[in-house]
Formats: structure tokens, sequence, C-alpha cells
């Protein structure tokens, strides 16, 4: 299981975060976010992937941000269709498409992102786009219909590891943020070395 880092915001914390050697670090292009990213990015590890999250962008903007940060992954966190997409098969970049989940989410949702995204993302449905801090019911999952790769987000601390273990699924990468924050944007590397060691068992 990989481990993708979201909400990164100061440099010093980046690099000390990507000293850790993450799979993903996850950047927030939303302005209403208050762990949203305009600053400069320091090197990071080749091993350690960027993805950019945005929420309902236009496609200029995201496009820009891109070509600025060097992108590797975008989220789209938003109502984005799938036909929007669509136009970044054109690009090199790979697209993780995120769903809010509750106990009445319809796998049916995924069917038209099949063909046009390579991840998909569940997080719990909430009164922001994501960072609301709480889990959704996971046994949900079982019923998850596609073969493609997921991310699992939400409100994911170090004592929900052994759970989501015994879970069983095909989850490619867990995807915290607000559970091993000092503040938004402000991670806790020793918790985030304790979360490595506990998946790495």
């Amino acid at each position: 299981m990989k481990l993708k880092i979201c909400g990164m915001k100061h440099p010093t914390n980046i690099q000390e975060v990507a000293a850790l050697q993450p799979d993903y670090l996850g950047f927030i292009f939303y302005e209403k976010s208050p762990r949203f990213f305009n600053g400069e990015l320091p090197i990071l590890p080749k091993s350690t992937q960027k993805v950019g999250v945005f929420v309902d962008a236009y496609l200029d903007d995201i496009l820009g941000k891109i070509r600025q940060f060097n992108l590797q992954i975008i989220q789209l966190h938003g109502n984005e269709t799938s036909e929007f997409c669509k136009l970044f098969q054109l690009i090199d970049i790979k697209i993780i498409k995120a769903f809010s989940v509750d106990d009445s989410f319809d796998f049916k949702a995924l069917t038209a992102y099949e063909p046009v995204c390579d991840y998909f993302l569940f997080d719990t449905k909430g009164k922001h786009h994501g960072g609301n801090g709480t889990a959704f019911n996971w046994d949900i999952l079982k019923n998850y219909p596609s073969q493609k790769p997921f991310f699992l987000s939400g409100g994911i601390g170090l004592e929900a590891i052994n759970k989501i273990k015994q879970l069983n699924l095909p989850i490619h990468a867990l995807d915290v943020n607000s559970k091993f924050e000092i503040e938004p944007g402000l991670k806790n590397t020793q918790l985030l070395k304790q979360l490595q060691n506990e998946l790495s068992c």
C-alpha cells in the first residue's frame, strides 16, 4: 500500500516530509482551503510524485499549475465531468478523480470515469471538499465493482491502519492529511514516520 501525504504548504515542512520519501505529496490549489498552496516548491526526491489537487478549476489554470510545478498527477476533487477529465489524456499526466462518499453512495457514478481516469479516490462526504477529518463507512468499499486502483482518504489516523489492512481491499494508496498535522498544512513528521512503520509491517 502506497502513501500520499496531502495538504502540504510550508517549504521547510515540505522538505522535512519529502525526506521521508512518501510515494506522493499533494498540493492543494483551491483558494478556499486552509491548506492552499501558493509558495515555492523545493526540490523533491524523484521517487515522490507531485499531485496537484483542484476543485472545479478552469482548464487553463490547471494546465498552468502543471507546467509551473511540473506536476505528475492531478487530483480533481470537485464536480468535474468525465468529458473534462478526458481533455487531460492529450498530455502526459495521470488523473485521480475524487468522489465524496456516504452511506448512500452509488458506485454507478464511477462508470463514466472508467476510461478517462487512472485512479479513483474515495473521501468522506462532508462540509468541505476534503480535509473534513472524519472517516466514512469503509465497509461500503466491499461492493467496489471496478478493477481500477483507488486511494482511500478521509480522517485516516494511526489507529485506523490495522482495520484498513483487515478490509483486504485493492487499495492503491492511503491519502492522509489532517490526522497528521500540527495545524492546517503543517505536518508532524514523527507521526508520519510511525505511519510508515505501520504500513511496512
